[in-house]
């Protein structure tokens, strides 16, 4: 395991302490963790159901409405055709909900910190419309996931919305809104959690959470997601961590509050591939 990343720890901390629009569990929401998931492989399609009901067991929606950066998020999520392989056609008006969204979020405490942070390395435009541009190449830039196929994705919608590949596989999917919108429409099944070696169950005020799920047919044995984060606190997150490194894999271990975590960010090309969380361990056991 990689040395713990003292200087990102501090920056996600201070953005964590920052994060204003985050939702508290048990004031703004109430997640039922239920039972601990079954092993099994990925697109496995009988698997055990240890959860008979929904993970997210209520959420306050008028604040999540209430404020802009989720209302401007939940706009994108129904932007994108979740198999890969088709085509992605993205027209004026999602062109101008992602704009709309990336000035939300710019305008947050969370990503100025994140802008400042990177000036000082010299790896954002100083200039806020500039810096804007390399976020929207980074995350909405469409690109082909297999060499050969039509642009069918992005990184925004392989970490936020979620793919499916040939109806068998699950890939990306890591937000707590998209997995409770889909939750509500019946789309997704909570299988239960998914604990860590020797680790006791997580509890309910766990703000990172490893969970087993279906999702349009297919099983994903082990999916990591903050829980209750905003959506400019994923991305001040995973944006910093791909401009740092040039690798296709990169993993930087660090610890934000209370929660010891591998931040996972792969890349394609310029572009984000995909980005996550594993949960390592929590202080609090």
């Amino acid at each position: 395991r990689k040395a713990l990343n003292h200087e990102l720890s501090k920056l996600f901390n201070k953005m964590w302490d920052m994060d204003v629009n985050r939702l508290m569990p048990g004031k703004d929401y109430t997640i039922d963790l239920q039972g601990k998931a079954g092993a099994t492989q990925q697109g496995d399609s009988a698997v055990q159901d240890s959860a008979d009901r929904h993970l997210f067991h209520n959420i306050n929606e008028e604040r999540l409405k209430s404020i802009k950066t989720f209302a401007t998020f939940i706009s994108l999520l129904d932007n994108y055709e979740t198999s890969t392989g088709v085509a992605e056609v993205v027209t004026p008006g999602e062109i101008a909900e992602n704009n709309c969204f990336l000035d939300a979020i710019l305008a947050t405490e969370v990503m100025k910190l994140a802008h400042e942070y990177l000036l000082k390395k010299n790896l954002a435009k100083p200039n806020l419309a500039d810096f804007k541009h390399q976020l929207y190449d980074i995350w909405f830039q469409l690109y082909a996931r297999k060499e050969g196929d039509r642009p069918d994705s992005c990184g925004f919608e392989h970490v936020f919305v979620g793919e499916t590949r040939r109806g068998k596989q699950i890939l990306g999917l890591h937000n707590w809104v998209q997995f409770y919108l889909q939750e509500k429409l019946n789309q997704i099944d909570y299988k239960g959690y998914v604990a860590r070696k020797n680790k006791t169950r997580p509890d309910k005020d766990d703000q990172v959470l490893s969970i087993q799920f279906s999702w349009k047919g297919s099983v994903k044995p082990i999916g990591s997601t903050f829980i209750g984060v905003s959506p400019e606190f994923e991305f001040a997150l995973y944006t910093v961590i791909f401009l740092l490194a040039e690798e296709r894999v990169t993993r930087e271990t660090v610890k934000i509050e209370e929660y010891e975590l591998q931040m996972v960010v792969c890349r394609h090309g310029h572009h984000i591939g995909t980005a996550y969380p594993v949960l390592l361990s929590t202080s609090s056991e």
